[in-house]
């Protein structure tokens, strides 16, 4: 026995009456938001066009509350009869054997539901009756837990028949007209419900601008296509080699780009005094090029050039 706790009747039997009526506040409590649900998807059938889809998503929840409903009246009715037998558990040294089923079902379910009471539960039947007992409870060994229970807070989804049987039996409550767009196969009845992949979704339906694509006859073909994306083709890798052609074309560019002075044809200068001036001011950023070619320029003129350019001039 744990030195600063271990099994209590006393502490069990008020427990067990708490958790009774937990589970009725949380039956009611789940009960009225499901009948808001159903208004819900009954609202979402009616719709033109009827978002089905959407609908089959709130069904499946619905479904699942349903489901948790029915586990928490069946864990009600079990911690009743574990409170009127609590003088038998108390002098029991072994869990009594048709009490197995009963107290395993709730060690497994108190990690499931949302009810603190079952924490404390678990844990006075586990100084009770021993670790042993509460890990084959929890694996349930043997299949000993409510075969129920067990299916009812099973985390699978239900089969897309079940949603499709509430709908139909909402809009037959509600008086809506409806029949699905997508009917069920002898393969998909017993699996869960497909993803949506939008058939049910107004095209423009924001702006309204759109035509709908839901006609009389089902999908109507007054959509507009879908604008094609254009995108450049993928640039091809460069080989080294021609990495390298390219680097030596540009380095020639560079090397032939140097600034080289050309002289003009001779119009018969003035003057050597103004063609200095001149080849000064046009040659400026090269100044040794143009002191070169000024040395030319007066050994090549002669003084017949000189006189005809004084002529010309004058």
């Amino acid at each position: 026995m744990p030195l600063f706790g271990g099994y209590k009747a006393a502490k069990l039997k008020p427990q067990l009456k708490m958790a009774v009526t937990r589970f009725s506040i949380a039956s009611n409590k789940k009960s009225a938001l499901m009948k808001q649900q159903i208004r819900e998807i009954a609202i979402l059938l009616a719709d033109q066009p009827p978002k089905e889809e959407k609908a089959r998503i709130k069904a499946e929840a619905l479904i699942r509350d349903d489901n948790t409903v029915e586990a928490y009246e069946i864990l009600q009715l079990t911690c009743e009869l574990l409170s009127e037998r609590i003088h038998l558990i108390s002098h029991s040294k072994e869990c009594p054997p048709d009490l197995i089923s009963s107290i395993s079902t709730l060690i497994w379910a108190s990690t499931i539901v949302d009810i603190p009471e079952l924490v404390i539960i678990r844990q006075q039947f586990r100084y009770k009756f021993g670790k042993e007992f509460d890990d084959e409870a929890m694996q349930n060994v043997g299949g000993v837990i409510n075969e129920r229970v067990a299916a009812k807070l099973s985390v699978q989804p239900p089969s897309a028949y079940l949603v499709q049987t509430y709908l139909e039996k909402i809009a037959d409550e509600h008086e809506v007209q409806w029949k699905p767009k997508v009917a069920l196969t002898a393969d998909t009845m017993s699996e869960p419900m497909v993803a949506p992949v939008g058939y049910s979704v107004q095209v423009g339906g924001g702006s309204g601008l759109t035509p709908s694509v839901y006609g009389s006859g089902g999908l109507s073909a007054s959509a507009p296509p879908l604008s094609p994306s254009f995108s450049l083709p993928p640039e091809a890798p460069r080989s080294s080699t021609t990495m390298k052609q390219q680097g030596k074309q540009q380095q020639g560019k560079q090397q032939q780009s140097t600034y080289v002075p050309v002289l003009p044809s001779p119009a018969a200068p003035s003057r050597i005094g103004d063609i200095e001036r001149r080849l000064t001011f046009l040659f400026l950023p090269s100044k040794r090029v143009h002191q070169v070619l000024l040395h030319q320029l007066r050994t090549k003129m002669t003084e017949t050039t000189m006189v005809m350019a004084e002529t010309m001039v004058d």
